[in-house]
C-alpha cells in the first residue's frame, strides 16, 4: 500500500490562471513517477507536493538539489503567511493507493494545528487552512497523516508524519530598536573620519528571498556624512567641519529591505552628530587697551582690575594663562588667572606711591595652556594687551624715619634725660604738622616721656637694670589737620649696666672640717655672684680681713675659674675644744669704681672616718653606722613603729571580744609613787625605775617590748 500526498486547488480564478501558466511543466512534473520510495512502513510509501501556486518553485527547487547532489525533504508541506480570503486555503491532498475509491477509507489529521488551524477533508483528503498565518509567530507545523477505515477506524497503515512550512512574504518593515542615535566626532577631521554604525533588524526570513535584505542609506545629513549601504557605519564627507561655525547635526538614516529594490519596506531613525572642541583658536582680548585708576593707599594684593582673552573655544581648550611681559611696574604688580571666570586678575604687589610716581603702563599677554600640536602651524596661540594704571592721592598717615627704634640709657641717668628722638613726616604733598605720644598701654607704669613737638623721648622714673633689662613701648604719630591719620612705631629701650651692687657668695656655704684633717687640705670651695652684668665679664678679687690675714688656721686660695679654695693651715683640730670657726672674706669687683662685700664662711669641725667621711660634727650627735645615713635610718625605725601598733592593735582587738569595756573592782590596779628632791637627771631619771609598772599588766602597754622604749629613746636624742 502506498500513501501519496497531491496538491489540492486553490480558488477557482487564482487556480485558473495558475494552471495556464503552469500547465507544461504540471505536465513534466507528472511524468516524472508519482510516488518517491522513502522508507518501509507497513508497504507504505509519503509522496507530498505543494499547492499548485509552489509547483514550478519545488521543481526548480528540485532541479537545484539535484545538481548538489542532496535528497528533497518530500514530506514537507508550504502555504503562504498573511494569505486571507473568502474560502479556506487548500493546502494540500492526502491519498493512499489503498482507496480504490469506493469511499470506504477515512483521513484523520492530528498534531499542531489540527482542528483549529488546519482542517482535512475525511474523504477526500484536502488539508484547508482555516486561520490566517504569521511565519513570524509560528514558522512550521507539525502533523501527522493517517488512512483508517471508514467503518471500524482501523487504520489501514502506520501514521505518517509531515510538516507544514509558513512561507514567508515581505510583511515587515525593518526597524531600528536602539535609534535614536547619538554621536560625536571631533571638529577639523579628516574626509572619511568614523562616526559611528547603527543597525536595523528585519523580523522577515532572512534565508527566503530579500525579505530581510537590507540596505542603509541617508535621507537627510548630507554633503556633511555618508553611510555604507550594507554595514551602515557613518562617516563624515566634508573635511574640516568648524565647530565653531555649526556643533550639530541632524542626520536621518534609512534601511530598506528587498536589497533596496522598488517595492521594499523600510524604516528609518535618527542620528545627532555633535562635534567635538579641538583647540584650533587663539585667545583673543575684547580690547587693545585697558584703564584702570588705584588709590595709593590701597592694601596690598588687592585686585585692581580684570582683562578677558575670549577663545571660540570650550573647555580646557579655552583655558588661558596671563603674564605681564613687559612696561614700568612689573615690579608693582603682578597678574594671576582666574580659571572660572577665564580671565586675568592684576593685583598689588608692592606699596605706591603718589607722589613718587603717578601712573604705569603694563604690557599683559594671555596665551593658551593646552596648545594642539596640529593646529600649532596657524601661528602663535597667544594676544596681548596694554594696560594703563593711573595712581590716584591719599590721604596717607605719617612715616616714621624708621621702622623700629633701639635706644639705650644707663641705669643710673638722672631724672628727664633725654633717651633718644622719633621722627616722622606726613607724605602727602599738602603736609600736615605731627603730633607724638605714647601709647601708655605699652608703658603703664609711666617711666618715659616725648616731647609732644618734636618726639624727644626722657626719663621720668628711675631705671634698674637688675630689675628689666629692656622696655618696648610704642610711639604714636597723628596728624594735626586729620587725627584719623595715626602711625605707630616701636621703640625697644635697653638699660645698660652700671657697677651698683658688690658681689656677694652664690649661696650659703657650710664647710666641714675633719679633726684627723691634713695641713693644706681643701676644706671648701665657693664662688661668688654679682648683680652687675659688665661688658667683660666677672673677676672676683677674694681677701681676708686684714687683722686676720695671718689667720693661723685656716688660709684662701684663688682659683682660675673665678673660685676660691679655702685650705687648712694645720691639723690636729679638736672638736672639744671648738666646734665652730668663722672666716669672714672680702669679696671685690672689677668694676669702675670697683665694690665689694664681706661674707662670712661657718667652718663645723667634725669627727671623720680614717677615709675622710664625715660622721659627726658635735659631742652629742648620734653615731650612725659606717655606710647608713639619718633618713635610712628613720625609714627602718618607723617601719618597725608601724610593725608593732599592728601587732598592738590585733591582740587588744582579739582581747576586747572576751573582756568587758568597763575595769572591774577586782581587776588588779598597781600603783608606785617615787619621790626624790635631786634636781632633774635627764636621762638617769628614766632610769630609775621601770615606767611599765604603772600600766595594767594585762593593758596595751604591757605588750610594748623593750625595744620600743629603745626606738623612742633614740628617737628623742635624735630631736
Amino acid at each position: 500500500m502506498v500513501i501519496c500526498l497531491t496538491g489540492g486547488t486553490m480558488p477557482e480564478r487564482l487556480a485558473e490562471m495558475l494552471l495556464d501558466l503552469w500547465t507544461p511543466l504540471i505536465i513534466l512534473w507528472i511524468t516524472l513517477p508519482p510516488c518517491i520510495y522513502m522508507a518501509p512502513m507497513n508497504q507504505s510509501q509519503v509522496l507530498m507536493s505543494g499547492s499548485p501556486l509552489e509547483l514550478n518553485r519545488l521543481t526548480e527547487e528540485q532541479r537545484i538539489l539535484n545538481r548538489s547532489k542532496r535528497g528533497w525533504v518530500w514530506n514537507q508541506m508550504f502555504v503562504l503567511e498573511e494569505f486571507s480570503g473568502p474560502e479556506p486555503i487548500l493546502v494540500g491532498r492526502l491519498h493512499t493507493d489503498l482507496d480504490p475509491g469506493s469511499k470506504k477509507i477515512k483521513y484523520i489529521l492530528s498534531g499542531d494545528g489540527a482542528g483549529t488551524i488546519f482542517q482535512i477533508n475525511d474523504i477526500t483528503g484536502d488539508i484547508h487552512a482555516i486561520k490566517r498565518l504569521d511565519r513570524e509567530e509560528k514558522a512550521e507545523y507539525t502533523l501527522t497523516a493517517q488512512a483508517v477505515d471508514w467503518e471500524t477506524n482501523k487504520p489501514l497503515e502506520p501514521p505518517s508524519e509531515f510538516i507544514i512550512k509558513v512561507q514567508d512574504i515581505n510583511d515587515n518593515a525593518p526597524e531600528f530598536l536602539n535609534g535614536p542615535y547619538h554621536a560625536t566626532v571631533p571638529e577639523m577631521s579628516i574626509l572619511g573620519t568614523s562616526v559611528t554604525n547603527v543597525t536595523a533588524t528585519d523580523a522577515d526570513d532572512p534565508v527566503y528571498g530579500n525579505s530581510a535584505k537590507l540596505v542603509y542609506s541617508i535621507l537627510e545629513g548630507q554633503p556633511y556624512f555618508s553611510i555604507e549601504p550594507e554595514t551602515a557605519i557613518i562617516k563624515t564627507a566634508l573635511p574640516n567641519m568648524d565647530r565653531e561655525a555649526k556643533e550639530e547635526y541632524l542626520v536621518v538614516i534609512q534601511a530598506k529591505d528587498m536589497g533596496g529594490h522598488s517595492g521594499g519596506l523600510s524604516g528609518t531613525t535618527t542620528l545627532t552628530v555633535t562635534l567635538t572642541d579641538v583647540n584650533d583658536n587663539p585667545p583673543k582680548f575684547a580690547q587693545s587697551l585697558y584703564h584702570f585708576s588705584v588709590p595709593e593707599d590701597v592694601v596690598l594684593g588687592t585686585a585692581i582690575g580684570r582683562v578677558k582673552a575670549n577663545d571660540q573655544d570650550i573647555g580646557e581648550n579655552a583655558q588661558s594663562s596671563y603674564d605681564i611681559i613687559d612696561g614700568d611696574g612689573t615690579a608693582l604688580f603682578e597678574i594671576t588667572s582666574d580659571a572660572q571666570a577665564q580671565d586675568g586678575i592684576i593685583r598689588l604687589r608692592k606699596p605706591l606711591d603718589f607722589e613718587t610716581k603717578k601712573s604705569y603702563t603694563l604690557k599683559v599677554e594671555a596665551a593658551n595652556v593646552h596648545i594642539d600640536p596640529r593646529f600649532s602651524g596657524r601661528g602663535p596661540f597667544k594676544d596681548t594687551a596694554t594696560v594703563k594704571i593711573v595712581v590716584e592721592d591719599a590721604d596717607e598717615p605719617p612715616v616714621f624715619s624708621s621702622p623700629t627704634y633701639l635706644l639705650e640709657v644707663h641705669e643710673n641717668a638722672a631724672l628727664n634725660s633725654v633717651i633718644g628722638q622719633v621722627t616722622a613726616r606726613d607724605p602727602d604733598i599738602t603736609s600736615s604738622p605731627i603730633r607724638f605720644s605714647i601709647d601708655r598701654h605699652t608703658d603703664l607704669e609711666r617711666q618715659f616721656n616725648i616731647n609732644a613737638d618734636d618726639g624727644k623721648i626722657t626719663l621720668a622714673t628711675p631705671l634698674d637694670r637688675e630689675l628689666s633689662v629692656w622696655h618696648n613701648i610704642t610711639i604714636i604719630a597723628t596728624e594735626i589737620r586729620n587725627h584719623s591719620q595715626i602711625s605707630r612705631v616701636p621703640v625697644a629701650i635697653k638699660v645698660l649696666d652700671v657697677n651698683d651692687n658688690a658681689p656677694e657668695f652664690a649661696s650659703e656655704y657650710e664647710a666641714f672640717l675633719c679633726e684627723n684633717g691634713k695641713p693644706g687640705q681643701v676644706i671648701q670651695t665657693v664662688s661668688a655672684m654679682d648683680k652687675d652684668d659688665p661688658k667683660n665679664g666677672h673677676y672676683f678679687l677674694y681677701s681676708l680681713l686684714p687683722e686676720m690675714v695671718n689667720n693661723p688656721n685656716f688660709t684662701i686660695k684663688k682659683n682660675e675659674d673665678n673660685s676660691l679654695s679655702i685650705l687648712a693651715k694645720h691639723n690636729g683640730f679638736n672638736r672639744q675644744k671648738q666646734e665652730v670657726y668663722l672666716l669672714p672674706i672680702i669679696i671685690s669687683d672689677s668694676g669702675n669704681p670697683p665694690l665689694s662685700s664681706t661674707s662670712t664662711l661657718t667652718i663645723r669641725v667634725c669627727g671623720c672616718s680614717s677615709d675622710g667621711v664625715v660622721q659627726s660634727c658635735n659631742v652629742e650627735a648620734y653615731v650612725l653606722p659606717i655606710g647608713l645615713s639619718m633618713g635610712a635610718l628613720i625609714a627602718i625605725l618607723a617601719c618597725i613603729i608601724l610593725l608593732l601598733v599592728i601587732v598592738v592593735l590585733f591582740v587588744t582587738l582579739r582581747r576586747h571580744k572576751n573582756e568587758p569595756l568597763i575595769i572591774k573592782d577586782d581587776e588588779d590596779v598597781r600603783e608606785n609613787i617615787i619621790r626624790y628632791d635631786d634636781e632633774g637627771g635627764g636621762e638617769e631619771d628614766t632610769e630609775a625605775f621601770d615606767i611599765a609598772t604603772l600600766q595594767n599588766p594585762d593593758g596595751i602597754n604591757g605588750f610594748l617590748p623593750p625595744l620600743l622604749s629603745l626606738i623612742f629613746m633614740v628617737m628623742h636624742r635624735k630631736s
